[in-house]
């Protein structure tokens, strides 16, 4: 049986971290990530940098109504400020467990991730098709009779239909307590139908999956749940405080949502 959790890990193959990591603006990717990134339109760049930026509004919307504990899988390589650095600046005892697959990002994670004296910032080396090993594994740092905040941050779209995407987001959400809290962002081109079909080559050329989905093929993920408003909607749309975000097109549908 392949090790998945040592899957993707070659770095003479284009991988989604790098890729990303590149897309906000980053300098931890390679030749080959960066021919993938010249393939997309100009604007998924921005739609990264947006992306983020819903990200760190909303964990520090939850660290703010006494969220301490963060499960984030998919985290990619460091971009500073990482979500950690935004929560433990509000919750320097927040603790924070960032999962991945990719084993440079590991290396990075080792050297950059530092936490607060009082918190816990740790990074598990695991793939989120394998969700039983990541929460056994995390629950050595979390305490799964608290709530915790799930974290899939530009991570879905990249699980095709016959990986089981939604039944491997119920196995993690079932196994949080009352009061938990899934964060979510998720590839889709309901803003962007003219470049839809650009972004599927070009990562198909570099042989990554991809499935941007709908609104309505988002929406099962939070089935079960209590959306905290505005609800699902695109990047820019979501937030809980003042200023809000410019008004621009998005390449993401993002929610927060409770678990009851």
């Amino acid at each position: 049986m392949t090790d998945i959790s040592r899957a993707g890990t070659d770095a003479g193959k284009p991988h989604p971290a790098r890729v990303y990591d590149w897309l906000l603006g980053g300098k931890d990717n390679y030749a080959i990530d960066q021919n993938v990134c010249e393939a997309l339109p100009e604007e998924t760049r921005g739609n990264a940098v947006r992306n983020r930026a819903f990200m760190h509004r909303a964990v520090a919307w939850l660290a703010k109504n006494d969220v301490d504990q963060f499960l984030d899988i998919g985290s990619g390589i460091p971009t500073a400020p990482n979500l950690h650095e935004t929560v433990q600046a509000i919750a320097p005892a927040a603790r924070i467990v960032y999962v991945d697959n990719d084993s440079i990002v590991l290396r990075h994670a080792e050297a950059r991730l530092t936490s607060t004296p009082e918190g816990v910032t740790d990074f598990l080396h695991a793939d989120v098709r394998q969700p039983a090993v990541i929460l056994e594994r995390a629950s050595e740092q979390l305490d799964f009779k608290r709530p915790v905040a799930l974290s899939l941050f530009a991570l879905l779209h990249f699980l095709p239909d016959d990986q089981d995407p939604y039944g491997i987001v119920r196995t993690l959400v079932t196994a949080l307590p009352s009061g938990s809290f899934l964060l979510l962002s998720h590839g889709t081109a309901d803003q962007h139908p003219e470049w839809e079909g650009k972004i599927e080559a070009a990562y198909k050329k570099a042989a990554i999956p991809l499935r941007l989905r709908t609104k309505s093929e988002v929406e099962p993920f939070f089935e079960g749940l209590e959306l905290v408003a505005p609800g699902l909607v695109s990047a820019t749309e979501w937030y809980r405080e003042n200023p809000a975000p410019a008004p621009e097109r998005s390449g993401f549908h993002v929610g927060v949502a409770r678990i009851p």
